[in-house]
């Protein structure tokens, strides 16, 4: 499967999840609201440090990718965009 191709199928299946795993959708926020090249934290989608973490273990049930300290990888947190990429750059091949 090409690079453009996985990452875009990630990009959707990481959305889902952050709606589900973040009750997203208890603020009316679908997957289909979540821009690539939003902003997670702050003034874009609005996420907190809870949620980083809630994020920390999405990464580990669902994309077999341990993070050993999330805190120095700030800037892989900050769009859906960064978490694809990090998710495409360190996944397990099964």
């Amino acid at each position: 499967m090409e690079k453009e191709q996985e990452l875009k199928e990630i990009k959707t299946r990481l959305k889902k999840l952050l709606v589900e795993q973040l009750s997203l959708d208890i603020e009316n926020i679908t997957p289909e609201d979540i821009k690539d090249d939003e902003e997670l934290f702050g003034d874009g989608l609005g996420l907190d440090s809870l949620d980083a973490v809630e994020i920390v273990v999405i990464l580990q049930r669902h994309f077999n990718i341990e993070m050993k300290n999330p805190a120095s990888n700030s800037e892989v947190f900050r769009t859906v965009n960064s978490l694809a990429n990090f998710i495409y750059d360190n996944k397990q091949e099964s």
